[in-house]
């Protein structure tokens, strides 16, 4: 068998995508060791190339990665902005292919069966005009790698990294690329699982792939078959292009200064609520509880949640319910690092049926005015209308 004969599936990875979104708003930043930190700025969660080579690790404390490397350059995480980026990248993808399954903000399976005859060029030649044109067009530099099922296009993008940005598994060369992969480095294969494997002396993944059904079914179950069947070049895992909504949404953000104003305190968390909602109501969602998060400057936790009366995309019934959480576990004598806001027991609006008790006409009224909040939204930037929101004082 050919690839032509064969399903082909390819996974674009963004390089360093938290890194890549910081370069791209200051080009300033690039061919320098820059790292963006996430958890509040606990740890290194992206790496430029240069970061790499000084001996930055990924998830290394802040404070060690500060001590150990003082000359590399550390950013706080700006999660949205990255959001953003992402769907424009994911928007692009679909101008190439209709059937993208996004994997992860910076992730994306594609769907090229076919395609190399609409285009009239080579499989390796799409993924890199792919490539050319999200750089150019998006400024975001990716990967890609290609094969005949999620498993090998996952691997052979991981190669991509290493050599010119575009890597093909094609089906005659499986074995000696399987061969030269040891199990632990293949997508779906954890520490546990290899650790077993290596008990039987299995340690590639092609000695993985030559086992049968009955050898592996007992150990692993029907998933280690279909992850041998991926490794043999034969598709389980289809490309999907249903939107995978996420569980929950939340909005965290340490402060500049720690501080205990309660007012400052007050109004970041409308400021969470602002952004949480308008995800909301952009996923076509509505949340069933909200908790409420505070940090202390010695990194206790103080946590309140509740149930909504109903279902509410709506920043004010958020605001309102959020307050008296927050009056609850809020504690003058307390210095904070941060706060946040976790909407949660997500639903598809759609699939929400209203009240028989409901307000009808003031549930219209609501949706109206928050499609002309979230217009004015996406037209000029985040916030630019704030419902419940005050003039936060100065963080002292």
């Amino acid at each position: 068998m050919t690839m032509k004969n064969l399903q082909v599936i390819a996974l674009m990875d963004c390089d360093s995508f938290f890194v890549s979104c910081e370069q791209l708003d200051n080009p300033d930043l690039k061919n320098k060791p820059v790292c963006v930190l996430g958890n509040n700025d606990g740890c290194v969660i992206s790496r430029s190339k240069e970061a790499k080579a000084m001996g930055v690790k990924m998830g290394m404390p802040y404070f060690m990665a500060k001590k150990e490397f003082p000359n590399a350059i550390y950013i706080s995480s700006r999660y949205q902005r990255y959001v953003d980026i992402s769907k424009n990248i994911m928007a692009f993808l679909m101008t190439f292919s209709p059937t993208i399954e996004q994997y992860s903000i910076d992730e994306a399976f594609i769907d090229l069966t076919g395609l190399r005859r609409l285009y009239r060029r080579s499989y390796v030649e799409i993924a890199r005009m792919i490539r050319t044109e999200i750089l150019n067009k998006i400024g975001i530099p990716v990967s890609i790698g290609i094969s005949t099922t999620k498993t090998l296009a996952k691997l052979a993008s991981n190669k991509a990294k290493k050599t010119d940005g575009v890597h093909i598994i094609g089906y005659r060369a499986i074995k000696s690329e399987l061969q030269n992969t040891e199990l632990a480095d293949i997508w779906g294969i954890g520490k546990n699982t290899a650790a077993l494997m290596a008990k039987y002396g299995i340690k590639t993944a092609y000695e993985f792939s030559q086992q049968s059904d009955e050898w592996l079914r007992p150990k692993l179950g029907i998933r280690g078959v279909q992850m041998r069947e991926e490794l043999c070049g034969n598709s389980v895992f289809k490309v999907n292009n249903s939107k995978i909504l996420p569980k929950s949404i939340q909005n965290t953000r340490s402060f500049a200064n720690f501080t205990s104003n309660k007012n400052y305190i007050k109004n970041s968390l409308i400021y969470h609520i602002n952004n949480s909602c308008f995800r909301l109501r952009e996923l076509g969602l509505k949340a069933g509880c909200v908790k409420v998060v505070l940090r202390t400057k010695d990194f206790r936790y103080f946590v309140e949640k509740k149930l909504f009366v109903s279902p509410t995309d709506w920043d004010t019934d958020v605001v309102q319910t959020v307050i008296p959480l927050f009056e609850k576990i809020y504690n003058k004598n307390e210095i904070y690092r941060s706060s946040g806001i976790v909407l949660e027991n997500l639903i598809k609006s759609e699939d929400l049926q209203m009240s028989l008790f409901s307000n009808s006409d003031k549930e219209t009224k609501k949706e109206y005015l928050s499609q002309c909040i979230d217009k004015l939204t996406r037209r000029f930037k985040k916030n630019i209308v704030k419902i419940g929101y005050a003039e936060s004082p100065k963080n002292d």
